[in-house]
């Protein structure tokens, strides 16, 4: 870019925080008095926080009252989360493979990841210009990839000073570490055009062990970037019960969060510990003492009007980043995005610690898209392209695949567009255009080029975003009846259908079936009841609330209002929510001794009601992987224990 001076906000410093210089300078600490703005509490994280003060500390003594109901659990309980983790280590010492879009167990995507949590709207580029800017304060974006291919050429000329990038994950139940799909050439664009870089991972550790396995994951991964800004923590979900942290009490997970930045700190980055201001203020979810006296801390708090009408975050602790909203709306981006104000900004650029440079790498075109994986073969219904990008603009044509010439399909995008391979290659077709039926079908079918608009509709034609998970499907305007339009063409096809949904959580109402074109116009929360008048085939769901035809995401709906309460493991249904498949043989206590319970659970009511000791085997009989318990038969009674407490019997 052009060597202008990369313009700065007036800097407003909140308490006093401490500026940690390289080993062998001195510490200088700063104290300024910051401004005391009653506003609204918020957090890209913390989607199910109430609004008003009174209702947010009802909730703060409820989830006192939890963790200290977890502290009293047994010593059994936290020796079996160790001995899951012991286990897992060995699968996640380095990422099997680059994550999906659509991984359903990225605890970002519970978390409001795709920039769809409160917050005022807020253009970057105009704050960018604001009068009274100084070199002090500086401005920044937060990204993963729920914001899809990014333009950082654009985000560098909105006047974007640094970028947060999320580099990986491990997920939620599972507890496997991916990186981010988007994060080699988010890394890679970003300082290319300027942009400073700091990462942040999302953690769902449940030990120590896994803590430092994910902070050396994190250093080897960014260890050929350029990163400048610090390098986050980032944990959350840890109240949802299909979390592997779900009773995990404070004290456990901010040591678990500072081993984690002291191996990040060994390293020579600098750490920082992200969370939401609910979470922080007055130690209700963290151990802020510890935390705020030892690391740098980036506050998530969404007032209802954004900086510089609200000059400062209300978070009372030291804090030395503010994410003020995640409704931001950035030149290069497609969709929200989070945006954030550093106390702090930086001379120059950070070198790699390693001098060998990093591989260049080209935009991963599914990033933004989901796909459902699949392995089947087939063809064309009569003729179309297979082109290098899952959309008509700006892609090339590979191959022209004729009917009758099978080619392998590895996904479905709910955008549309199928992922084939062909020679050894990726590549993309419109769904419509391809069948299983490889029998020869002559002139049938028509192309691609020729088919219906509404057929190239509900192809997508483009990039999608995303909502919490879900995937953009479709463009256009909504029409009173729920179809979609735009320039003659129609949009997906729902089909008609009349029952009550609730949110499996939390998600967003829109005023048409797209992150992308579909205005937030409202949000639907778990156990509020509304009528669902379609469901279509690319992932979205029809809703009538209030009289009004709005949409959301299908996978984010259920049509149980209580459905949590009966996944939840009880003596009537010990597999509630759970999803055991047959195995068989004989198994032994792998460190001579483990509990055999009642439920698939620590938590109440699950009861111990023996162990195997020793020698003493039992029967296996069924597996949840995902979960990670067994069912035994042992001594004529079935029984359920940890499956990484577990090892053959021979």
């Amino acid at each position: 870019m052009s060597g202008r001076r990369r313009r700065r906000h007036r800097r407003r410093r909140q308490e006093s925080w401490k500026i940690f210089l390289p080993a062998g300078a001195a510490v200088v600490v700063l104290a300024v008095i910051g401004i005391a703005v009653l506003i609204g509490t918020g957090g890209k994280k913390e989607a199910a926080a109430q609004p008003e003060e009174t209702e947010t500390s009802v909730r703060e003594e409820e989830l006192a009252v939890e963790e200290t109901q977890a502290a009293q659990e047994s010593s059994e309980a936290e020796s079996e989360q160790a001995g899951t983790q012991e286990a897992s280590e060995e699968e996640t010492a380095i990422a099997a493979e680059v994550g999906s879009q659509d991984d359903s167990e990225d605890p970002q995507a519970s978390a409001n990841a795709a920039g769809s949590g409160s917050g005022a709207a807020v253009d970057v580029g105009e704050l960018a210009l604001a009068e009274g800017e100084t070199d002090e304060l500086t401005l920044g974006i937060d990204v993963s990839k729920y914001q899809g291919t990014i333009d950082w050429e654009q985000v560098k000329d909105a006047g974007v000073d640094f970028a947060m990038i999320r580099v990986g994950y491990r997920t939620k139940v599972s507890g496997i570490i991916y990186e981010d799909p988007g994060a080699r050439y988010n890394l890679q664009e970003a300082t290319k055009n300027g942009i400073l870089a700091g990462a942040y991972f999302f953690s769902s550790a449940v030990t120590e062990e896994e803590a430092r396995q994910e902070a050396s994951w994190v250093a080897d991964f960014i260890a050929k970037y350029k990163i400048t800004y610090p390098v986050a923590y980032n944990c959350e979900d840890f109240q949802s019960q299909d979390s592997r942290q779900y009773g995990l009490d404070s004290a456990a997970r901010t040591q678990i969060a500072c081993t984690f930045l002291d191996t990040i700190a060994a390293r020579g980055y600098t750490p920082m510990f992200y969370a939401s201001r609910n979470e922080m203020e007055g130690n209700a979810l963290w151990d802020m003492d510890t935390l705020g006296s030892k690391y740098r801390v980036w506050v998530s708090q969404y007032p209802e009007k954004p900086y510089p009408e609200t000059p400062a975050s209300t978070y009372s602790g030291t804090h030395a980043m503010w994410q003020y909203t995640s409704q931001g709306r950035v030149a290069g981006i497609d969709g929200s995005v989070d945006v954030n104000l550093a106390y702090f900004g930086y001379s120059e650029e950070a070198q790699a610690k390693d001098p060998n440079p990093a591989e260049i790498v080209e935009a991963n075109p599914e990033v933004g898209l989901n796909f459902t994986e699949v392995d089947e073969l087939v063809t064309a219904k009569d003729e179309t392209n297979l082109r290098n990008l899952p959309t008509t603009e700006g892609s090339q044509v590979v191959y022209k695949l004729p009917n009758g010439e099978a080619v392998q399909r590895t996904g479905i995008g709910s955008n549309g567009w199928d992922r084939v391979i062909y020679n050894g290659q990726r590549l993309y077709a419109v769904h419509n255009f391809l069948t299983t039926d490889l029998t020869p079908q002559g002139d049938a079918a028509q192309g691609e080029e020729t088919q219906s608009g509404a057929a190239q509709a509900a192809a997508g034609e483009g990039t999608s975003g995303s909502d919490a998970g879900s995937s953009d499907t479709s463009t256009g305007t909504s029409g009173a009846d729920g179809s979609a339009s735009s320039g003659g063409e129609e949009g997906p096809v729902f089909q008609a259908v009349s029952e009550a949904v609730t949110a499996r959580d939390r998600v967003n109402l829109r005023d048409y079936p797209s992150t992308v074109t579909g205005n937030i116009v409202g949000s639907l929360s778990y156990g509020e009841a509304v009528v669902r008048t379609g469901i279509s085939d690319t992932g979205w769901s029809r809703l009538k609330v209030n009289g009004q035809v709005v949409y959301a995401s299908s996978r984010l709906l259920a049509t149980s209002m209580d459905y949590k309460e009966q996944e939840k493991p009880s003596p009537e249904n010990p597999e509630a929510g759970m999803h055991f498949t047959a195995a068989s043989g004989m198994v032994k206590a792998k460190d001579g001794q483990t509990n055999l319970r009642t439920l698939p659970t620590t938590n109440e009511p699950s009861q111990v009601v023996g162990q195997l000791i020793g020698d003493a085997t039992a029967q296996r009989v069924a597996q949840d992987v995902d979960r990670g318990w067994t069912k035994l038969i042992y001594n004529g009674q079935t029984v359920y224990a940890v499956s990484n407490y577990l090892t053959d019997a021979g």
